[in-house]
């Protein structure tokens, strides 16, 4: 008929996959832009495929996805991502007293932010076994077939990630200690009282600013107590969680962003400082709006 528009049938099933795929990449990944990569390699694979040869396009694209994100997280073992000595990192940040973005309510504190932390400990073939079987309920079946594995062996192979996965999680009030120990250390800074920054910094302490005229990083707990002033300077603003660890963020008055902090503590103790204060960096983030 005239002004009817063809219709892509291929098309649209995609398209009503593509949020799943794209969430079961990112949680495998622990990256957006790699997972947009792998749903987009998805789709090119569809594309040069007999459709007719597909039973179920769903479990299909999965399969795909998996053994493409699988590929990504060996080739990360063979050539390593850029440290964050020289890479902005990837953070996800929302502010403490902010509601859950909707897609992390929907998935359920099962698939939140820290999880991708504890994730990242996991072997390639573990962490596609958990996240697929555990988080998305795709079959120990479906998921040897990736692995090219029975499914007894995958069972095991999830049981052996879920355990380090259950090993890993912080305990409940985890995050409150760890927020306390960070706003002791900020406090320390503040007020310039050394002897209290040495007690809650880890000896072999790591702190990296990203600045415009590059990225620094400062070794060792005296060093880092030296320069704390500078973390205590960019820190007045407003707490957050940055990729599920404790942060701050602040503003300008016109609601330019100033700097982002993220604080590791491991047992009491902060082990790494991550501070971005180069605006054009800080550009690139999507920084939730302090209004």
């Amino acid at each position: 008929m005239p002004g009817t528009q063809p219709t892509d049938p291929i098309g649209d099933a995609f398209e009503a996959h593509r949020d799943r795929l794209r969430a079961v990449a990112y949680r495998v990944l622990g990256s957006h832009a790699d997972a947009e990569d792998a749903v987009q390699e998805a789709w090119l694979r569809l594309a040069r495929q007999d459709t007719d040869t597909i039973n179920n396009l769903g479990g299909w694209l999965t399969t795909v996805v998996g053994r493409i994100s699988l590929d990504v997280l060996r080739s990360r073992g063979v050539r390593p991502e850029l440290s964050f000595d020289t890479q902005l990192p990837e953070f996800t940040v929302m502010l403490d007293d902010a509601p859950a973005p909707e897609e992390l309510v929907a998935l359920g504190d099962s698939v939140g932010l820290a999880l991708l932390t504890v994730l990242d400990s996991l072997r390639p073939d573990e962490r596609l076994a958990f996240v697929l079987h555990d988080v998305f309920a795709v079959p120990h079946g479906e998921i040897g077939a990736i692995l090219g594995k029975s499914a007894d062996a995958t069972k095991m192979l999830t049981s052996r990630a879920r355990r380090k996965v259950q090993t890993a999680r912080q305990p409940a009030g985890a995050g409150r200690q760890q927020r306390e120990v960070v706003q002791a250390f900020l406090a320390a800074a503040g007020e310039g009282r050394f002897e209290q920054l040495l007690q809650v910094l880890h000896p072999e302490v790591k702190f990296t600013v990203h600045t415009p005229n590059g990225t620094f990083v400062t070794l060792g707990a005296t060093e880092v107590a030296t320069r704390a002033r500078v973390a205590a300077s960019a820190a007045r603003g407003h707490a957050a969680t940055v990729n599920g660890r404790p942060g701050i963020i602040s503003w300008s008055e016109d609601g330019t962003p100033l700097s982002v902090l993220a604080f590791t503590v491991t047992d009491g103790r902060i082990t790494e400082i991550t501070a971005v204060v180069d605006p054009a960096e800080l550009a690139l983030m999507d920084l939730p709006n302090p209004v």
